[in-house]
């Protein structure tokens, strides 16, 4: 923009002593009836001081003179700028309303104006959107203001003008205007789904906590479930059978002064009844003491445990035993494990107690569909009423067996015939049996799959 620009020496002052000052002044261009232009190089002066203090300049289209004193360009206000219109998406909205913008608005646009007849090109403009610029944008021109992918809320626009000279005006137009937002987009929504996430937290620790106590429930039942047979047990043998060795001992003392003979024969009987007494104690805590298997080798576990019954025969000729495993060994999950091994042990107990077997064999098979564990004997069977009502009165082997494979959603069966032995078969699903491989099912699987097919 070339011309004679007219400084007072105020602003000059302003200016050295801050930097960032912006000087202002008046321009006399070609609008202000400059002829030509100024001359940017010349062996002479193009501008010179006269005696009266006019200060000539010689331009390209003649030589002209001002007079500092009496300064005849007058400022000139800036013209009013006003908001022309505002659109959404290709779509005008009237101005004078609050406008809303529907959610989803990709784009606005916001055109404004400010009309100067004297001096149009000397008008420029700025504009600033409060809530997405920082700073003034500045424009030589009035052209449309396009905004795109805005968030929903509400927003202020701007505009203002400057004068001939470049001063800013202090008239502000203003365009307010706001998108709404869609549902997901809400306060409320948000709130609503911080409140779902914290109550499926709290639905997922009240499941825990139920399971939890429902496990814990399960093995305080088993716990004393097998103390209420053992102690079943030991009412039925061992406290039975001491109270028949004190008749018997009443009996031989009653005898001695007459019948010295007779009572030296009942004596005798009644040290074999306390014989028999203590092995029946005995077997009674074995029982006791295996309640819990120890160790995760259900197999060794099972050949320690047949060890022990052969131990147990004394001078009786013990039956053979054998351990045979088919298939890769699982690892099984703790719980359900006891109870195999409780089930399991019971049948040989039984074997080895009342089946008068000279073999004694338990397989077991590991597959991907099941578990399967068989106790096999050659001894003389179970009668057929005793498998058909379930167990002996006054007994609680068998029972004891069938509640157990009942609890842990098991199939038991057996079969035997009169001097052909007798054949147990445990048949438990895959899924229930193993311990799953997968670490992030170990938080849930420490519950035992079968608590809720207990009875």
């Amino acid at each position: 923009m070339g011309g004679i620009f007219h400084v007072r020496r105020s602003e000059i002052d302003e200016a050295l002593k801050n930097s960032a000052y912006q000087v202002k002044g008046e321009h006399f261009g070609v609008r202000e009836g400059l002829p030509g232009f100024p001359f940017q190089l010349r062996p002479l002066n193009t501008a010179i001081e006269g005696s009266d203090g006019r200060l000539w300049f010689a331009t390209s289209g003649g030589v002209v003179w001002l007079d500092p004193a009496r300064l005849e360009k007058k400022n000139v206000p800036p013209p009013p700028t006003t908001i022309q219109s505002v659109s959404a998406d290709d779509k005008n909205y009237p101005l004078g309303a609050a406008l809303k913008f529907p959610a989803h608005t990709a784009s606005v646009q916001i055109s404004y104006a400010a009309i100067s007849l004297s001096d149009p090109a000397g008008v420029h403009f700025r504009y600033k959107l409060q809530e997405s610029d920082k700073d003034w944008h500045e424009v030589p021109s009035a052209s449309p203001v396009s905004y795109r992918n805005l968030a929903p809320g509400s927003y202020h626009f701007s505009v203002m003008a400057t004068d001939t000279n470049g001063v800013w005006s202090d008239k502000i137009a203003t365009a307010e205007f706001a998108i709404l937002p869609a549902f997901y987009q809400t306060r409320w929504f948000s709130v609503l789904c911080v409140a779902a996430a914290l109550g499926a937290l709290y639905l997922v620790y009240l499941l825990r906590l139920r399971q939890v106590a429902h496990q814990f429930r399960v093995r305080m039942d088993e716990r004393v479930n097998e103390r209420t047979r053992i102690a079943r047990e030991l009412h039925d043998t061992l406290l039975q059978s001491f109270q028949g060795l004190l008749l018997v001992l009443q009996s031989g003392i009653n005898l001695l002064p007459d019948r010295p003979d007779a009572a030296r024969e009942r004596l005798q009987g009644a040290i074999d009844q306390a014989e028999q007494a203590i092995t029946e104690g005995r077997d009674a805590v074995q029982g006791l003491r295996s309640s819990t298997m120890l160790g995760s080798d259900f197999a060794a576990a099972l050949n320690t445990l047949g060890a022990e019954l052969v131990t147990a025969g004394g001078d009786q000729s013990p039956p053979a035993f054998h351990v045979q495993v088919e298939g890769t060994p699982r690892e099984l999950k703790p719980v359900l494990r006891d109870e195999i091994y409780r089930i399991t042990g019971e049948a040989l107990r039984n074997a080895f107690r009342h089946a008068k077997a000279h073999g004694v064999e338990v397989a077991i098979r590991y597959d991907e569909q099941q578990l399967t564990v068989r106790v096999r004997d050659d001894g003389k069977g179970i009668g057929p009423e005793t498998l058909e009502t379930k167990g002996r009165v006054g007994h609680w082997g068998l029972p004891g067996m069938r509640e157990r494979a009942s609890k842990i959603g098991a199939q038991l069966e057996f079969w035997s015939r009169p001097e052909a032995g007798t054949e147990m078969e445990l048949k438990i699903p895959a899924a229930t049996a193993y311990q799953s491989r997968r670490a992030w099912g170990n938080w849930f699987s420490s519950r035992p799959s079968y608590i809720d097919k207990q009875v």
